[in-house]
């Protein structure tokens, strides 16, 4: 498919979602830890693909742009539920009312083991702690499998910036995941690797 389409016919765009919605998809579950709101998100982005492929300039890859998309409405989401929950606490403070119950991440990706999983939640736990332009660019390279250049292009960024916030990312994941399984019983210290 060429980079440059300033229209799709429902053919085209069909194949175009049929390439794309396993790679939206994970890019959502990634960030969003949850196959409902992924799916959400996924139908979201080609919603947004097929109302604005006529603005896109082919100035990156079309797959690209479907990422940034993508990225985009997961971070949306995510602002969204944060201040729905401020927004909930808010008013069980001055209404002695409960606080918004959102609904929990729990994370179910399809590519983590069972036995995995506790490992799994706690990295992504971890990976939550960083700040937000790190833990981006770092579930981009090292979750989804993104390269620097493409991270680059669907943060609007350097290449060596993305080097710069993946490496502290890297830094400061070991850094926390050390004093966890430091703090753990010397038997559970070499369970992570």
């Amino acid at each position: 498919m060429e980079d440059r389409q300033p229209h799709l016919t429902d053919e085209e765009f069909d194949r175009l979602v049929n390439e794309q919605k396993d790679r939206v998809y994970s890019v959502a579950l990634s960030f969003l830890r949850n196959s409902y709101d992924a799916d959400e998100v996924a139908q979201d982005v080609f919603v947004e693909v097929w109302r604005s492929i006529e603005g896109f300039k082919g100035q990156s890859k079309l797959e690209t742009w479907i990422y940034r998309i993508t990225v985009h409405k997961c971070l949306d989401l995510i602002k969204s539920r944060k201040r729905k929950k401020r927004s909930g606490i808010l008013v069980s403070l001055f209404e002695n009312d409960r606080a918004l119950d959102l609904p929990s991440a729990t994370f179910d990706h399809p590519g983590i083991a069972l036995e995995h999983k506790e490992r799994a939640l706690l990295l992504f736990a971890a990976i939550d702690s960083l700040p937000a332009k790190q833990r981006l660019a770092y579930t981009l390279c090292d979750v989804d499998g993104l390269s620097y250049e493409e991270i680059a292009e669907v943060l609007q960024t350097t290449v060596s910036a993305v080097e710069s916030l993946i490496f502290r990312a890297r830094k400061e994941l070991r850094e926390r995941l050390r004093r966890h399984f430091k703090g753990a019983s010397s038997g559970d210290e070499n369970r992570l690797g």
